[in-house]
């Protein structure tokens, strides 16, 4: 297991089982190091979905291939009811 793929782990799980603001995850996970593309990984591989509201802006989410992958690192308590 590689060092960016224990990061999209930990992003997918910092993220949640709802949404949040594009805006806060991206000042919480966006780097400049090219060895470490964490974000662009994620959303790459599917693990990620976004969407746009009129009320709350641009919103992410883990989606479900996301879900899959935390319930094979075993971390995906909080997604029990996401199935």
């Amino acid at each position: 297991m590689s060092t960016v793929e224990t990061l999209v782990v930990d992003l997918l799980e910092w993220i949640g089982p709802g949404p949040r603001p594009y805006a806060e995850v991206q000042e919480a996970w966006r780097t400049s190091c090219p060895k470490l593309p964490v974000w662009e990984d994620a959303v790459d591989a599917g693990y990620l979905e976004s969407w746009f509201t009129s009320d709350r802006g641009k919103l992410v989410a883990v989606s479900a291939r996301g879900v899959a992958l935390l319930k094979s690192w075993g971390r995906a308590d909080e997604f029990a009811e996401r199935t």
